[in-house]
């Protein structure tokens, strides 16, 4: 049996190779449907989008979150009958709230679309993803299993499996709904969600009854729901915080494409193109800035469970090591991925979605958006604790500073004062994550090896601006001056950081 900091960075490798290859799949559906759709066309799906994980979040119940934990716990205690009793009272309590709530969504359907699409061409949209909310909820739960389990493999399998899916059908859906519109095309892409979503599921069943817990003696689906009143409790003692926290994140993406138009239109632009501008933003530019932590977001799913495994045994010291070891890894992969994102930003979208006006709310992003890469570890850390009022409250407080600053500085300044208004949410949902942590259980920090990190981001900088400059004097095309100046870039980052032996040294550990 592998030991817990085995099983934890293997589980980790997992999901970062699942991760960086959906990731890969996205990039090129994304790129697919950016150029065939357009501006236009990609504002049209962010708009329909956000009413599922609305529905999702109330059907989940945080459940998902809450089984990873619990289930870890049980597992650690060799309790086989909590883990099967959590699993079961989560797959019915999920089950039943999600087809009840989505077959109202669809009953009500036009009715939802005249309050949240400023823009009614993406109610075809909106209505071709609706189903997926059932499915993803039982998916979802079955994935808190297997991370509980932290059997993280499974997991990966399956989203690699739902990417794969959903690009084959993204792709002929586009392709054959594209001559009746935009619309009726846009709809094929979220429809192709709901396909994929069906084999990822069909994927998760078929690993559990293989590879799941054995059936108990005397075990029924009645018997786990009579005696599951506490554990159902316990569940939902931490999956509340947590559908807090999703449901006003469900509620502003619900009402964010009608927040951005309405500021967009005080600053005097028009509905057109305020759809133009949000496509820009949503579609090209947060892709592009999210596709780089798939590492720090598969860390943080395994964080969870073995935060929770060691606050469970009381190992203090495990607890702080991969706390440490998610902080670290952020910086590393966040540094690079800001200085690329800023430096390239108008190259990097004009060669992906042939969109080079993108390029200045990237860059506005870039430098913001780098602790993005320490939140996710951050609150996977607070939800391993058991901390998920924390979150909920850190999240209430940054979405009503988002709220407001959107419609301030977009009135004022339109996209652009949109996107500076995004990225200081992002610095202030960090701040205090952090901050909750070291309120908690402190910190170990050792400043060194993040001063010598940010002393090789400024090398990369330098080399990389001289790179463009010698290669566009060179006369090469954009697609080879940008390849060959990010490549030589990382290189230099990489040597300084092996020449400064940034993170060689054992952490001097202080407590913050």
């Amino acid at each position: 049996m592998p030991k817990p900091s085995q099983a934890f960075m293997r589980g980790t490798l997992f999901l970062s190779a699942a991760a960086l290859i959906n990731r890969i799949l996205g990039l090129i559906s994304g790129m697919f449907v950016a150029r065939v759709l357009g501006a236009e066309g990609i504002g049209l799906l962010m708009m329909a989008h956000p009413l599922v994980p609305l529905v999702i979040t109330i059907t989940e119940l945080g459940l998902p979150v809450a089984i990873s934990k619990l289930v870890a716990e049980a597992d650690a205690h060799g309790d086989r009958t909590k883990v099967r009793r959590t699993l079961h009272v989560s797959l019915f309590v999920t089950g039943f709230l999600s087809v009840a709530l989505t077959t109202l969504t669809l009953l009500g359907s036009e009715w939802i679309a005249s309050i949240l699409l400023s823009d009614q061409r993406a109610y075809y949209a909106m209505l071709a993803i609706t189903p997926i909310a059932p499915i993803v909820a039982v998916s979802a739960v079955l994935k808190g299993y297997f991370r509980g389990k932290q059997r993280m493999q499974t997991i990966a399998a399956s989203d690699v499996l739902e990417n794969t899916v959903q690009i084959a059908c993204v792709l002929a859906l586009v392709h054959v709904l594209l001559p009746y519109g935009v619309a009726y095309a846009a709809a094929g892409a979220m429809a192709a969600s709901v396909v994929s979503e069906i084999s990822s599921l069909m994927f998760l069943l078929a690993s559990y009854k293989l590879r799941g817990e054995i059936k108990l003696p005397g075990e029924t689906w009645a018997a786990h729901l009579r005696k599951g009143r506490s554990t159902l409790t316990e569940l939902l003692r931490i999956g509340l915080p947590t559908t807090g926290n999703g449901l006003i994140h469900s509620l502003y993406h619900a009402f964010q494409p009608l927040l951005i138009t309405t500021s967009l239109a005080a600053a005097g632009i028009s509905t057109a193109a305020a759809t133009k501008q949000f496509g820009m933003i949503a579609g090209y530019a947060f892709p592009l800035l999210f596709m780089p932590s798939f590492i720090t977001q598969s860390l943080s799913t395994a964080l969870i469970p073995a935060i929770s495994e060691a606050a469970a045994n009381k190992n203090s010291l495990l607890m702080h090591e991969r706390m440490e070891l998610a902080l670290r890894l952020g910086f590393l992969i966040g540094a690079p991925a800001t200085v690329i994102l800023y430096v390239w930003s108008t190259p990097l979208t004009t060669l992906i979605y042939n969109a080079p006006e993108a390029g200045q709310l990237l860059k506005i992003l870039a430098p913001m958006f780098f602790l993005h890469y320490f939140d996710a570890p951050l609150h996977a850390i607070l939800l391993g604790l058991g901390r998920a009022n924390a979150t909920l409250w850190n999240y209430v407080i940054t979405t009503a500073f988002k709220i407001a600053a959107i419609y301030v500085l977009g009135s004022e300044f339109g996209i652009v004062g949109i996107a500076v208004a995004l990225g200081l949410s992002i610095v202030l949902m960090t701040m205090l994550n952090f901050y909750s942590i070291s309120g908690s259980i402190g910190f170990y920090w050792d400043i060194r090896p993040y001063a010598r990190g940010t002393f090789s981001m400024i090398i990369m900088v330098l080399c990389g601006q001289w790179a463009i400059r010698y290669l566009d004097s060179l006369a090469l095309p954009m697609l080879w001056n940008t390849i060959g100046s990010v490549c030589f870039s990382l290189l230099v980052y990489i040597a300084v950081l092996s020449f400064t032996k940034a993170w060689s040294q054992k952490s001097k550990r202080i407590y913050s």
